[in-house]
Order: structure tokens, then sequence, then C-alpha cells
């Protein structure tokens, strides 16, 4: 039986960065800014989403697949915080720092389901 997603720690940092993403982007000066808004949160949604979706077709081949999808997303997200930081003098950095841990987190989940899935062929 798979372990669920929502137990991964890698997933419950994720879902913590989008509510703080969301909070962020709550603020006025962001409300005016719906297609950078909506950018952000669709890549943030996208992080905890590849996870969740990944994780259910029980196959480390297509779960780490997914997981790449998510640090991709991650460093979008990352990308678009440093420009939050420079267009709008926002302080993004700890926002910019979550972003990094859960990109390191899903390297290591990533490294992790490779050393075993080599040992399942060998």
């Amino acid at each position: 039986m798979a372990i669920e997603f929502e137990k991964f720690e890698v997933y419950q940092l994720a879902v913590n960065l989008t509510k703080n993403v969301f909070d962020l982007l709550n603020q006025d000066k962001y409300k005016k800014e719906f297609e950078l808004s909506n950018q952000i949160k669709r890549a943030v949604l996208s992080i905890s989403n590849n996870i969740a979706e990944g994780s259910e077709y029980n196959n480390n081949t297509q779960f780490i697949r997914f997981l790449k999808y998510s640090k991709g997303s991650c460093g979008e997200v990352r990308n678009m915080l440093h420009l939050c930081s420079v267009l709008y003098e926002e302080d993004t950095q700890d926002l910019i720092n979550d972003c990094k841990l859960v990109s390191r987190q899903l390297s290591k989940f990533i490294d992790y389901l490779s050393k075993t899935d080599v040992k399942k062929r060998s």
C-alpha cells in the first residue's frame, strides 16, 4: 500500500508555501496585477498538485517525473517572487527561502526514489 501524499513532509511544506504566497498576493498592490498574480498562483499550486498526482501512480519512474515538474514550478515561483521584490520593493526573502527549502526537499526525494527504483531492478 502506498503512503498517502498528505504525509510527505515536502507536500506539507509546499502547501504552507502556497498559503503564504496567496497571503502575499492578497495585498491590494497585487490585485491590479492580475497576470502576475495569476501566474504565481498557478505555479505555486502546481508544486503540491504534481506531488499529489505523481504519488497516485504507485510507480517510482512516474512519481519522479512529477516531482521534477514540482521542482520546476518551485523555480518559477522563486523567480516571480524575486521579480516582486524588484518591481514592488516587496520583501520576499522568507518566501524565496521557503522555495529553496521545498526545492532541496524535492531533490532529496527524487534521489531517494531513484536509488530505490534502481535497487528494485537489480
